[in-house]
């Protein structure tokens, strides 16, 4: 039986279209990857009143396995950060205290007019600032203090300094390098970031506490007065270490003397300082500019050291 012209045509025009295409598949130029741009840095450029005036905080979330939920954070987002594309940015994490979320340090402790003023004089160079919510699985409460541990209530040290941190450096340019890392924050929020820095010596080389306390009730594992004793000389070198408090806030300034002493004999590089005030916002408020200083002062010696 012969084939059937429609057959026949049918059957050249299938060939025809398969040879076209595998033909197009060997001439046309492969995709090559776009190259990523170079990511610069500079702690010492200039940050114009323009670009200060829009610079605020927004609410974000990401979903953290360590808690089993969808955690919040806040992030304010360097100066010029949409019109210098080509650069990166040292990132600055604000833990909250007792009955605090991600929006606290800047509702009651004005951080963003802390920040303008920072920038404004080249104080600090322009960074990522990141504000977690620091609570527990019992959520915030004004009867007890976030367990910034990995503990019972939660995995809340992973969520932090392994899950955010991760959720940070992919959606935003950060520089790779932990010494362009700084974490602290105030009260309970103090000895968090203690606390985070010294269990995740890879993740944050600058750590500063307003107020903060040093011991937990948990034991030696979640006090760093006690537990930064247990680290090497190496990692002990890491770390750059700002403390203050109030003069008139006792408990807390016994704390930070006894804290400093210790991390002194350690031979960690820090320095303690104490202002006129007690346990309040009003004592953050105002030196939140001199913890942010001491931060600024590491990111440029940094930045001098890697030329």
């Amino acid at each position: 039986m012969k084939p059937q012209p429609a057959f026949l045509l049918s059957l050249l025009s299938l060939i025809a279209l398969t040879s076209c295409g595998k033909t197009t598949q060997a001439w046309l130029p492969q995709e090559i990857p776009t190259p990523q741009p170079t990511c610069s840095f500079s702690a010492s450029k200039p940050v114009s009143a323009s670009q200060l005036g829009s610079l605020n905080y927004q609410i974000q979330t990401y979903s953290s396995s360590a808690l089993g939920e969808n955690r919040k954070y806040g992030v304010v987002l360097p100066p010029g950060y949409k019109q210098h594309p080509n650069q990166c940015y040292p990132v600055i994490f604000l833990l909250h205290g007792g009955h605090g979320e991600p929006k606290t340090w800047f509702v009651f402790g004005k951080a963003i007019a802390t920040l303008k003023q920072l920038y404004a004089t080249g104080t600090l160079p322009p960074s990522i600032i990141i504000t977690p919510d620091g609570n527990d699985l019992r959520g915030s409460s004004p009867y007890w203090d976030p367990a910034y541990v990995d503990g019972q209530n939660g995995n809340v040290i992973s969520a932090i300094a392994d899950e955010l941190v991760e959720t940070v450096k992919q959606r935003y340019r950060t520089l790779e390098d932990q010494k362009f890392w700084a974490i602290g924050g105030l009260s309970s929020g103090g000895w968090g970031a203690m606390n985070i820095a010294l269990h995740r010596r890879d993740r944050f080389s600058i750590v500063f506490s307003h107020s903060g306390y040093f011991t937990d009730k948990s034991g030696t594992e979640n006090s760093p007065i006690e537990f930064v004793r247990t680290l090497s000389p190496q990692d002990l070198k890491r770390f750059h270490i700002y403390l203050d408090t109030g003069n008139s806030d006792a408990m807390y300034l016994s704390q930070n003397q006894m804290f400093h002493q210790v991390l002194t004999e350690l031979g960690v590089e820090s320095e303690l300082k104490t202002f006129s005030g007690e346990h309040t916002w009003k004592y953050w408020q105002t030196h939140l500019s001199d913890s942010l200083t001491f931060v600024g002062q590491q990111f440029k010696r940094y930045e001098v050291a890697n030329k």
